[in-house]
């Protein structure tokens, strides 16, 4: 694709825009995915909201579970709404611009908000193992004041880490081609446009994979092993049967959202097809945010009543008016 010269600032070495690269020249396949993604968006918008409402009204779902699932859903609508609205617009439009600006904002909140996600799936990993592993004590070690501070940790380092590593990758100059393969501006296709070394910026992305990703998974997986061994040496059966399924809902969002993002952010640099990233990118982006309120709300029986209480009240209010 022929780059506008317009695009570039006078000294030719950093672009004041970029542009996203066409799906596909078939318009009929662009609006085909511009419609299976609208509805996967609107969907997810709707469920994460529902679930989030339903939690803050209900207050038998006043637990720290719950209290995790609904920062979770909040993030979820973060997420979403961070690249959605833009992949859609550059499927469907002949604009599909982004400036500077925007491409570092977008990347900052999509980045952000994933890592905040891994912290929170990470706490509420630790709510389970404690509510079964140490039950007699979970009133006390997951406290009010406790999972606030977990909260409050989890979206205070998603912001810092985020905020240098964004500057450090757009401190990097551009120049053309200034065509990002991709539907929104996501980092390895962005660095692939920086001129010049980029080593030390792919290392540090390597850095800030392993701390803020890797680690809260390998939290997941300890605590689930230590959790396994606990329920294993239980004597009842149906004891066995309720502390698995109070992680059932929790081990499947992770295996979705973890097994995407691991395939993207973890492979070597040589193995990177865009088209398969794209692939991905739609599963972690749309995809996974959609299924997550579905997962907790078919799975959970408390879930599910304060969701019906919720539709009911919001009837309710809607005769009234």
């Amino acid at each position: 694709m022929s780059v506008n010269c317009s695009l570039w600032q006078e000294n030719s070495l950093s672009v004041k825009y970029f542009v996203f690269a066409k799906f596909s020249e078939v318009l009929g396949e662009c609006f085909l995915l511009f419609t299976l993604i609208l509805l996967m968006f609107l969907v997810s918008l709707t469920g994460n909201a529902l679930i989030t409402f339903a939690i803050c009204i209900s207050s038998a779902l006043h637990t720290p579970m719950y209290f995790f699932l609904a920062n979770l859903s909040l993030l979820e609508i973060g997420y979403t709404c961070s690249v959605i609205p833009t992949m859609l617009q550059s499927l469907v439009s002949e604009v599909r611009e982004i400036s500077w600006e925007g491409c570092a904002t977008q990347m900052f909140f999509f980045s952000y908000f994933g890592i905040t996600e891994c912290c929170i799936l990470a706490a509420m990993a630790l709510d389970r193992y404690v509510a079964i592993c140490s039950l007699f004590h979970y009133a006390t070690q997951m406290g009010r004041g406790v999972c606030a501070h977990l909260a409050i940790v989890s979206w205070g380092m998603g912001s810092i880490v985020e905020l240098g590593q964004t500057n450090f990758i757009f401190f990097l100059d551009f120049c053309g081609p200034c065509e990002i393969d991709h539907f929104f501006c996501d980092l390895p296709p962005v660095l692939a446009l920086a001129w010049g070394a980029t080593s030390q910026n792919e290392a540090a992305i390597f850095v800030v994979t392993i701390l803020c990703i890797s680690s809260p998974l390998l939290f997941i997986i300890y605590s689930y092993v230590r959790i396994l061994v606990a329920v294993l040496v239980m004597p009842s059966p149906e004891g066995r049967h309720k502390a698995l399924s109070t992680c059932s809902s929790h081990l499947l969002v992770v295996t979705l959202f973890y097994g995407s993002g691991s395939i993207t952010y973890l492979k070597p640099k040589s193995s990177h097809l865009p088209e398969m990233n794209k692939l991905l990118a739609l599963f972690y982006t749309a995809v996974t945010p959609m299924l997550n309120p579905i997962i907790y709300s078919l799975r959970n029986k408390e879930v599910k009543g304060a969701l019906r209480r919720t539709l009911g009240l919001k009837k309710v209010l809607i005769i009234s008016n």
